[in-house]
């Protein structure tokens, strides 16, 4: 058998440009960046590298190792910057007998086939509330493969023995928390606070944020109140068009466990960028706001948020 050191004198190269390329992918991730790593795969014949040989590029359009440079590598690039887009990984085959592109002065002449594969970031979950439904959605979410973290001015709630494997639990007022969180692109908010003062106070600043995803509980009529009383204030209609409200996927849910499936079920859609239709409830989707639609007061409750 080849011992590590072996294989180390053999092909030292190699196995430090892999090693590198793996400690920049985590590097990458912790400082919420995407990229995106092309693997040689498949080999037939003469090329200018070796099978599974791999390239990093970053966001920024840096790269790290290489598939064997010329107009090979200058398309990955180009095809890791689209995968990074779509979040979707795809296979390149290049044939480098039959086009002269390809030349690279050396004596190669075969077929290679190259893996790009996203590397994304964590997908961070704010929770504003941490009651029933929070709680449901915390356990069901975090399954799913989210980082969540949990914000609510009740100490008796948003603690760690009630949330243990969450991320973060802040337990302060969420104006202050807000000042403190800066969410990402690549981040989720989910507003499910116990009253609809508090539900506005949160949806004014997430609207605002970069955030991908953004879903406040509720009946249709407290989204059309708290709506309204928000582009009052001078808050652009347009940036409601993205909130998903009432939050989740319309399956009937009722029970807090229920809603928490449903809410994970488009959590989901949106982070896998489902191109299909779904059977999403946001009335904000769907309509501009009806002037005539029947005002109603802000002062109704969510006891089980």
């Amino acid at each position: 058998m080849t011992s590590l050191f072996n294989l180390t004198s053999l092909f030292p190269q190699q196995i430090i440009l892999s090693v590198d390329i793996y400690e920049e992918i985590v590097q990458l991730r912790q400082k919420g960046r995407k990229g995106a790593v092309a693997t040689i795969v498949n080999v037939r014949g003469s090329i200018p590298s070796f099978e599974t040989a791999k390239m990093l590029v970053r966001d920024d359009g840096s790269i790290t190792g290489t598939v064997g440079g010329g107009c090979v590598e200058a398309e990955v690039w180009q095809a890791a910057r689209e995968v990074m887009e779509s979040e979707k990984p795809r296979t390149l085959t290049f044939n480098l007998n039959q086009n002269p592109k390809y030349d690279t002065g050396l004596v190669c002449g075969g077929t290679l086939d190259i893996f790009i594969e996203p590397v994304l970031p964590p997908a961070l979950l704010y929770i504003f509330g941490a009651g029933h439904v929070a709680y449901s959605l915390y356990r069901t979410a975090r399954n799913a493969g989210f980082d969540v973290t949990v914000i609510d001015d009740r100490e008796s709630y948003a603690n760690r023995e009630r949330f243990p494997d969450a991320k973060e639990v802040l337990a302060e007022d969420f104006e202050k928390a807000m000042s403190r969180i800066s969410p990402a692109e690549t981040s989720y908010i989910v507003i499910v606070t116990r009253g609809h003062r508090d539900d506005m106070r949160v949806l004014r600043w997430a609207v605002q944020s970069p955030a991908r995803y953004i879903g406040m509980i509720g009946s249709k009529r407290k989204t059309i109140t708290i709506f309204r009383e928000l582009v009052k204030e001078g808050i652009p209609e347009h940036l409601f068009e993205r909130v998903h409200a009432p939050v989740g996927f319309d399956i009937g849910a009722i029970t807090p466990e229920e809603i928490a499936v449903a809410i994970t079920a488009e959590l989901i859609a949106v982070r896998r960028k489902v191109e299909r239709p779904l059977p999403h409830m946001s009335w904000f989707h769907s309509r501009k706001l009806d002037s005539e639609s029947e005002p109603v007061e802000i002062h109704d409750q969510n006891p089980k948020n």
